[in-house]
């Protein structure tokens, strides 16, 4: 049984000499640990992948400290993806511990705030669910189908899609007034923006509120309209997609491209270089799919260079080999 006490209840009872001290100062204690300061107590998470898994770290360590969510559930449809997903947040916590940036007390609160589920009917009473599954509009369409069905009417759906339309998975909801995009970027505890997106059916209270959510777990929030690839990604990927075009006429070698575009343009890395980083493939599914919704953009283009060396299996950073040569993480030298 949860007991909650309004702030004028508890002076209301401490006027009130029938009732104990010892029982105005749990009270009071009471109000202050569970009272969330966020809209959005309780808070669900549906993935904990490469990006799932940060987004909840990085809400259970606001909740943690400012109590802006009395529980967060991640919830994975499959247990071995659910351990997945614990042991990435329990490394990263702990890597922390190791680092003095958090105690150990503080580490064990962190993970207190979360609960590890496979049963998707713990998420019907959240208050606000992030989605961070992979980026298949049916699948996803299909997931917000359900949920608009199976959650209170109130809870506010949120997905991290970098590239689709929120529009259409928010009319696959069956509530669009309460369907938002936030976009974070990756690695999520570590990368402060959030684009926050807004279509023509979300409620300007709920859109407002979830600004501030973003605010509250540390992050600075971006608003767009429900435009494709919303801000960043709208300007940086025509961006590699006119680099892999200069490549694939050979205006420039992959070297000069890059490092034209960090000693002239003050980049931190050349644009086919960070293609090679994303990963090839994501950069073919984005513009391949702008192309296919878009296609009287004349900026979304697909270059024959990037379809090719995707179909060789040629991926970049994540394969070994893309424009450049790689080991691991390291970059080695352009692929000739």
């Amino acid at each position: 049984m949860h007991l909650m006490f309004s702030a004028s209840a508890v002076r209301r009872l401490a006027a009130t000499s029938s009732y104990s001290s010892n029982f105005i100062r749990f009270a009071r204690r009471h109000l202050s640990s569970t009272t969330p300061v966020s809209n959005f107590d309780k808070l669900g998470c549906i993935g904990l992948g490469l990006m799932g898994h940060g987004i909840a770290q990085t809400a259970a360590t606001a909740a943690a400290k400012d109590n802006i969510h009395s529980e967060i559930i991640a919830f994975e449809t499959d247990q071995k993806f659910l351990d997945s997903g614990r042991d990435r947040i329990q490394k990263s916590v702990e890597k922390l511990v190791s680092k003095e940036r958090l105690t150990s007390s503080q580490a064990d609160a962190l993970m207190g705030k979360i609960t590890f589920t496979t049963d998707r009917d713990a998420l019907n009473d959240t208050d606000l669910i992030v989605e961070a599954i992979i980026e298949n509009m049916d699948l996803k369409k299909q997931l917000y189908s359900d949920l608009g069905k199976q959650c209170k009417p109130g809870t506010v759906f949120a997905s991290n899609t970098s590239s689709l339309s929120i529009t259409q998975m928010a009319e696959a909801s069956g509530r669009p007034d309460k369907f938002v995009g936030v976009h974070f970027f990756n690695p999520v505890q570590i990368m402060k923006l959030v684009e926050v997106i807004r279509t023509d059916y979300t409620d300007p209270t709920v859109f407002d509120n979830t600004v501030k959510w973003v605010d509250q777990i540390g992050k600075v929030a971006v608003k767009c309209g429900d435009t494709p690839g919303f801000i960043v990604n709208r300007l940086l990927v025509p961006n590699l997609i006119q680099a892999m075009l200069m490549l694939e006429r050979g205006d420039a070698t992959t070297h000069d491209i890059d490092i034209s575009m960090q000693l002239g343009a003050g980049n931190p890395m050349g644009p086919l270089h960070l293609a090679d980083y994303i990963g090839l493939d994501t950069c073919l599914f984005i513009v391949q799919g702008w192309v296919k919704d878009f296609p009287d953009e004349r900026a979304f283009v697909v270059p024959e260079l990037l379809k090719d060396m995707v179909a060789k299996g040629e991926l970049g950073r994540k394969s070994g080999k893309g424009f450049y040569e790689w080991n691991g993480d390291r970059r080695g030298d352009p692929v000739e």
